[in-house]
């Protein structure tokens, strides 16, 4: 009985030691260009820019096969941020993909969810809970805005509302037109002092 378990043991430490080198030695490495692409896209899989998500997006734009202004969610600062990196001219946001829009966030209106799970099945980033004929809710930190799970549902009881603005997305507000200080020449004219200093003497 004792030598079986030591047996059985050897064979499960060789084995571990082979995985373990095998994982090693045959170890598929990421592209690093794509890594960086997609770090820069805002995460929300929501299929916008023609393709299932983020990563392949990154993938095509790595390989030079498209734009790198077809991700509504990120918007022009995405687009900008991919430009520095890859050392392109940034282009406006294409209108085919979609316009950029504030954040948003899935609201399930839960007296009027069926349970139908049809919306669990829709979301990428598994941000709802719920089971078949029991009430869905949705996890808000873990909503990415997609609005993938709106077109599924039977019943309309899910609404897409502004995400509550707090310091991790908080931008400073546009200024308004008209209500600029007036800007001071520190710098005087010759004449113009001159006649500062005139007037102050007499």
């Amino acid at each position: 009985m004792l030598s079986a378990i030591l047996v059985l043991g050897l064979l499960a430490l060789v084995f571990g030691l082979l995985l373990g080198y095998a994982a090693i030695r045959f170890k598929v490495e990421g592209e690093p260009l794509v890594e960086q692409i997609d770090s820069l896209l805002p995460q929300t899989q929501c299929g916008q820019c023609g393709f299932p998500g983020c990563k392949p997006y990154a993938t095509a734009i790595a390989n030079n096969e498209v734009d790198i202004n077809q991700c509504p969610p990120g918007g022009e600062a995405t687009i900008h941020a991919l430009a520095d990196l890859l050392d392109r001219e940034p282009t406006p946001l294409n209108p085919e993909n979609g316009e950029e829009a504030p954040k948003t966030v899935a609201i399930v209106n839960e007296k009027d969810c069926i349970g139908c799970t049809l919306c669990i099945q829709a979301c990428p980033v598994d941000a709802i809970l719920g089971a078949a004929k029991q009430m869905h809710t949705v996890i808000e930190i873990e909503c990415t805005g997609c609005e993938l799970c709106v077109p599924p549902c039977p019943v309309d009881c899910i609404d897409m509302i502004p995400l509550a603005t707090n310091i991790e997305h908080w931008n400073w507000p546009s200024p308004i037109k008209g209500l600029e200080a007036p800007l001071v020449n520190l710098e005087k004219r010759p004449e113009q002092q001159a006649s500062n200093v005139g007037g102050a003497a007499s």
